[in-house]
């Protein structure tokens, strides 16, 4: 077997735009022979996968999977909802999130060279690409493990286009499910007061007393105006301080409390959420894909 050179694989990586790693795989499986490579690649469908790499991938699902003590909350991207929505795409999320709960990778790219039996998740990823014709991306998970006191919280919302996981330490299943339901609902920035970073505080703090000096307020008061100010700001990014969507009158940690529990994590995912979509015309589209 002909000894393959970072050299040979940098060439046919500037050539097709692949990873690194499909590329040596590529050489190696020809033993050496970059053209043979590159048909592989093309066989493969790997070289027409990557060339969608610079389309934005918006759009997607949510997917939550439990294995005994643990549970993984991921968000896989395609770019249109229609691709979305395609039993094929479905069934990669799903196959996607029951092998990250279960292996618990580091990160996507550990995540990614998880075996299947196409090969690897990556593998899994270009084969569904070339069925739909669309780019798709694995693009961020969390996974959470539990004790035998503590509970899960798992819902997602509009087939999973939000999907929330939350744990909690004490009260049950059920508590635990209502927490989910919220966090989808409600979008907490952090879990508690005490999770918001000091220096978001502190220019909170200095904002809100700029608007109470400018309305006129007394110094001596000031204070105090800031602090019921600043609580009902974290009672918007808070999650433990948000009011419970289902009973308006207890936040959500006193609801948890009063089931005999305590909010110990959560993970709240939208799809697409912060990635810039292109704006597209439907029918320059149309008339780029008759071309």
């Amino acid at each position: 077997m002909a000894k393959i050179t970072a050299a040979q694989v940098k060439q046919l990586r500037d050539k097709t735009s692949v990873g690194m790693m499909d590329a040596k795989k590529a050489l190696v499986a020809s033993d050496g022979d970059e053209q043979k490579a590159l048909d592989y690649l093309r066989e493969k469908g790997i070289a027409k996968a990557q060339k969608k790499s610079d389309r934005v991938a918006a759009a997607g699902l949510t997917r939550i999977a439990v294995d005994g003590d643990s549970a993984a909350i991921v968000e896989v991207n395609a770019e249109t909802d229609f691709v979305a929505g395609n039993d094929d795409f479905i069934q990669l999320v799903e196959l996607i999130a029951d092998k990250i709960v279960k292996e618990k990778p580091a990160d996507v790219e550990a995540a990614l060279q998880l075996k299947t039996d196409k090969g690897t998740v990556s593998d899994t990823i270009i084969n569904t690409t070339q069925i739909t014709g669309e780019k798709i991306t694995l693009r961020r998970f969390q996974i959470f493990n539990k004790s035998e006191n503590e509970h899960f919280g798992a819902y997602l919302h509009n087939g999973g286009l939000i999907g929330a996981l939350v744990l909690i330490d004490g009260a049950d299943d059920e508590t635990a499910k209502h927490v989910a339901m919220h966090t989808a609902a409600a979008h907490p920035e952090y879990l508690d007061r005490n999770s918001v970073p000091q220096d978001r505080l502190e220019h909170e703090k200095e904002v809100l007393k700029k608007e109470a000096l400018n309305e006129g307020k007394p110094e001596n008061i000031v204070e105090k105006m800031v602090e019921g100010r600043l609580n009902k700001f974290l009672s918007g990014i808070s999650l433990a301080d948000q009011d419970f969507v289902m009973d308006s009158d207890q936040t959500v940690s006193q609801y948890v409390a009063s089931k005999g529990g305590k909010l110990k994590d959560y993970a709240r995912y939208e799809v697409g959420e912060g990635i810039e979509k292109q704006e597209t015309n439907f029918a320059d589209e149309v008339k780029e894909q008759m071309k």
